[in-house]
């Protein structure tokens, strides 16, 4: 049996409703004489005893007859169903997503304050703090609204994170300018009627909507082209760029396989070869501790006393960076559309050429010439295609600039298409190129044509970004949150299909703003939204390692099935 917890009440306090008269017939209220929300209220301050006496209009014919009216002011102090109050709640909610905390840091930081246990914190956070931060989300209507009826409609782009291995995925809709999220949720497929499913709400409340900001996924493109028909849909042009890069980053990385290999048949002895005699040959290397490793350049050279430093150790430890240099650039790794590996390992590689030659030049060395050497012949059959790759490169760039805003006067889409258009149209008609930059060439083409329709809204519609970066970016923060407070990837991966939709909301700016705003949620609000997250819960409770939980849930599937009817005789 379970040890109660010592609580001493500071103050007891019992609250009267704000309002004197009835709201529907202007009768005076009458007070009951019972009290509700009878609870002891930990604070961060202080334990509080609190009660509310409701008050009921005497007329039997007023429709608010049966209400029963609270203190407001009462029901500022604690979220209902819940004896620690809304300043709880904000500070584990603050400490969770400003200040990265663990639940166990979170628990060590408020147990010096309240009573509480670890697992409670737990649940304050995923039953309190997500919802009712949820519940101040949908408070901001109002402000949509006006934002609406200034610019004459909203601006919302759209974007989901990556799935993981078959599982729904995370999506969300957000008003650009003002960054509020519209709706935040799961997808178990992206079809068109799914987009169009999860759009649908947003088009209910008639707001115009002046852009739509996405990725050119088909089933999202059909839906908005369906839905918002009269709408500019922007695409995103990094993706855009992407795409274009395809080709070109698919045959860099071709050849930087060859030339990793090409590279290793040559040399990769030599540079996987321990160049110091001493503790390279031995295995062990640099050592702390008691009994540390000595000290490097210790022994003096006989024919040098003033240095103090042999120079053989000189020569092999600089031979040796040099060796490490050339095994790291091996395991570069590119990201397309700018940064290719493969160019960016042949052009660096180059460089180490030429300056073991200039080394050479100074000072013999029978390992360096050996370096030169088999490194040379391995970069040789690569030359023609880098410089394919180069120029290939340098399309990608001029289309990114032709894109990219002007400083020096406002270009309107039509100009930008103008200009990409004829950019295009000068690659496409080359006639004596390569086969990977021909092939190269009309695939910039193709892709260009897929993309053309939504590629220049961005230059006529105010406030409509060119990219989806800041949404992608969103979620990267997200997920550097979660595995910051998780500490391990698939903690965070859990927390993503688990509670990440009220994750991805954002609080107010400082803590006690998000007190204030969250003591303004009402106990009808919070209970609907807890009522969405159990829904959501519903869905993982078999996913349990826990043998109990997992039999209790299975017993009550049992029982329920036992209830229904039997199937007729015969």
């Amino acid at each position: 049996m379970r040890t109660p917890k010592s609580l001493y009440v500071d103050q007891r306090l019992i609250y009267h409703p704000e309002l004197l008269s009835c709201p529907s017939c202007g009768d005076l209220l009458v007070g009951c004489n019972y009290l509700k929300w009878d609870k002891i209220v930990q604070t961060l301050d202080q334990v509080l005893s609190i009660a509310s006496r409701p008050g009921h209009c005497p007329n039997r014919e007023c429709p608010g007859h049966a209400s029963r009216l609270l203190s407001a002011q009462g029901q500022r102090i604690a979220p209902a169903h819940s004896t620690y109050g809304y300043d709880v709640v904000t500070r584990i909610g603050w400490l969770r997503q400003h200040v990265f905390a663990t639940y166990e840091q979170i628990h060590a930081d408020l147990s010096q304050r309240v009573v509480i246990s670890q697992a409670h914190v737990r649940m304050l956070y995923q039953r309190s703090y997500l919802p009712l931060l949820a519940c101040h989300e949908r408070r901001q209507q109002g402000r949509l609204e006006t934002l609406a009826k200034q610019q004459g409609g909203l601006i919302i782009a759209l974007d989901g994170l990556q799935p993981e291995a078959g599982e729904p995925q995370l999506w969300f809709i957000r008003e650009l300018s003002t960054g509020l999220t519209l709706r935040s949720g799961w997808l178990s497929r992206q079809t068109q009627g799914t987009f169009e499913d999860f759009l649908e709400p947003l088009l209910k409340l008639g707001w115009p909507i002046l852009a739509v900001l996405s990725d050119k996924q088909t089933g999202l493109e059909q839906a908005v082209a369906s839905k918002l028909p009269d709408t500019p849909h922007q695409f995103c042009q990094i993706h855009y760029l992407r795409n274009l890069a395809k080709p070109l980053s698919e045959a860099d990385a071709e050849m930087k396989s060859e030339l990793r290999k090409a590279v290793r048949d040559q040399i990769g002895e030599l540079i996987r070869r321990p160049v110091r005699r001493d503790a390279w040959a031995k295995g062990v290397l640099t050592v702390t501790g008691i009994l540390g490793s000595p000290l490097p350049g210790a022994c003096a050279d006989a024919d040098d006393p003033g240095t103090g430093v042999d120079p053989q150790w000189q020569v092999d430890e600089i031979i040796s960076s040099l060796f490490a240099h050339t095994r790291y650039l091996l395991t570069l790794k590119g990201r397309p559309p700018f940064n290719l590996a493969g160019l960016e390992t042949y052009e660096r590689l180059n460089q180490v050429l030429e300056l073991s030659l200039k080394w050479l030049s100074h000072r013999l060395d029978p390992r360096l010439v050996k370096f030169y050497q088999g490194l040379k012949v391995a970069l040789a059959p690569f030359a023609q295609t880098c410089t394919e790759l180069q120029q290939g490169a340098v399309w990608l760039r001029d289309i990114a600039d032709i894109l990219a805003p002007c400083e020096a006067f406002d270009r309107s889409a039509k100009q930008v298409a103008e200009h990409l258009c004829g950019y295009l149209d000068v690659l496409y008609q080359q006639r004596e190129l390569p086969p990977l930059l021909h092939e190269f060439s009309g695939h910039l083409d193709t892709v260009s044509q897929s993309y053309w329709p939504g590629l220049f809204h961005c230059y006529e519609v105010e406030e409509l970004a060119r990219t989806n970066n800041d949404l992608e970016s969103h979620f990267r923060d997200l997920q550097h949150r979660l595995l910051r407070t998780t500490g391990q990837k698939g903690g965070t991966r859990r927390a993503l299909h688990r509670p990440g939709a009220w994750e991805l909301l954002k609080s107010p700016p400082s803590e006690s703003e998000c007190l204030e705003a969250l003591r303004q949620i009402t106990m009808q609000e919070l209970a609907d939204e807890r009522q969405r997250v159990d829904q959501h819960r519903q869905r993982f409770r078999f996913e349990m390692r826990s043998v109990k939980s997992a039999d209790a849930q299975l017993e009550r599937l049992n029982q329920q099935w036992l209830a229904t009817p039997k199937n007729p005789p015969g």
